[in-house]
């Protein structure tokens, strides 16, 4: 545990303490900003608290004592429900606000584990609660070189396998063999396992008015065939198969064809500017020292699609944090989902995303940006023109 970098954090924010509470590991952020290796499941309730200045401090039941060892502070013990009471008043006893992984209306939903019965207990003994979203992004969203490096190592992978499964579809086209979206699928996957990547599911490959729904991912039966005349859309995401490893994820679309109708053209065009809209607020920002948050990130790209005339068509958030999780737990581009005022920091790695979807078809265009300390960059290839398959 990083605790001279969390009560250092504490300071900084104003918040007299951190306040981790679990059960049934409902909150998996716990554990890992803890590093706590609990052995056994916990079927009782446990809490723990990280001052700003001082010792921290924990609170177990008396038959899972053992839960938090490994931890440094002093545990006390109860066994009933006043004794938790009692107990807990006094572990916060001079403390008037602390954080816990609680999130106002649900507003970051990644950090709203705390169930809203023990906030009410918290608060019920004088304390005001707010939100560790910011805290958590520090210790769960920053990246640091080893896991720069996996990143781009994946990425340098990943892509060759989506140039890959783009050429295989046009050799298919060129000499009159089928290929499924489903088929597309399986080929991704197998490469992915052929080169050392993995991912917890996807990829998404379809093809006209399966690429208007943004989380469309094909079975083995009723899949679509690629065929001439289609839009398709390869959205996916893998990371390297080795502990630590953090995700790349990419989505980029082709016409199977020569002569893309016109509407696709201007669809595609309207997305990759509102991408690099984004893009480019992000790089000024960090260029220029200015602190951004996530909703502005969106506002860049959502407000030239709706200048475009499409933006009733673009039905979720411009990007997602990314991580060991490809939905990381920092902050997201997204000021229509939610509001997320949270502050891009540096050593965080992000997704821009933007998507028009259409009845008959969608098109998106998705880069990573990573922001370092003095500067952000896309860490792929960038696709600069519809692809003709």
């Amino acid at each position: 545990m990083r605790l001279n970098e969390i009560q250092e954090a504490l300071r900084e924010q104003r918040i007299d303490a951190w306040l981790f509470f679990d059960h049934h590991r409902r909150d998996p952020l716990a554990y890992r900003i803890l590093k706590l290796d609990a052995a056994r499941e916990p079927t009782r309730r446990w809490f723990y608290l990280i001052p700003a200045e001082g010792e921290p401090r924990g609170l177990v039941h008396a038959i899972e004592a053992a839960i938090l060892d490994g931890l440094p502070g002093e545990k006390k013990r109860y066994a009933s429900w006043s004794s938790l009471v009692d107990g807990l008043a006094r572990m916060l006893a001079g403390h008037r606000k602390v954080a816990m992984q609680y999130s106002p209306k649900c507003a970051v939903p990644y950090v709203s584990m705390v169930d809203a019965g023990t906030v009410e207990l918290v608060r019920s003994l004088g304390v005001e609660v707010v939100s560790s979203a910011d805290l958590v992004q520090i210790f769960e969203a920053r990246w640091d070189e080893k896991k720069l490096e996996s990143h781009l190592e994946a990425g340098r992978r990943v892509d060759a396998i989506r140039a890959e499964a783009f050429r295989l579809v046009g050799e298919r086209l060129r000499s009159r063999e089928s290929i499924t979206e489903w088929e597309l699928a399986e080929f991704i996957r197998r490469r992915f396992a052929e080169q050392g990547l993995t991912t917890d599911h996807g990829p998404i490959v379809a093809v006209n008015d399966n690429s208007a729904n943004p989380h469309y991912e094909p079975g083995p039966k009723g899949s679509r065939r690629i065929e001439s005349g289609c839009v398709l859309l390869i959205d996916l995401w893998a990371k390297l198969d080795q502990p630590h490893s953090v995700y790349y994820d990419i989505t980029w679309t082709g016409y199977c064809g020569q002569t893309p109708p016109e509407q696709v053209l201007r669809v595609f065009g309207a997305v990759k500017e509102a991408r690099d809209r984004a893009v480019r607020r992000v790089e000024s920002a960090v260029r220029g020292g200015e602190d951004i948050r996530g909703f502005e990130v969106d506002d860049a790209a959502r407000s030239y699609i709706r200048e475009k005339g499409y933006g009733e068509y673009f039905v979720h958030r411009t990007g997602h944090s990314i991580g060991e999780e490809v939905h990381g737990a920092g902050a997201n581009m997204d000021n229509l989902e939610t509001h997320d005022e949270r502050r891009i920091i540096p050593w965080t790695c992000f997704s821009i995303e933007p998507g028009i979807y259409l009845r008959d078809f969608g098109i998106r265009s998705e880069v990573n940006v990573f922001v370092g300390d003095r500067e952000a960059k896309v860490t792929g290839e960038i696709q600069e023109q519809l692809l003709l398959v």
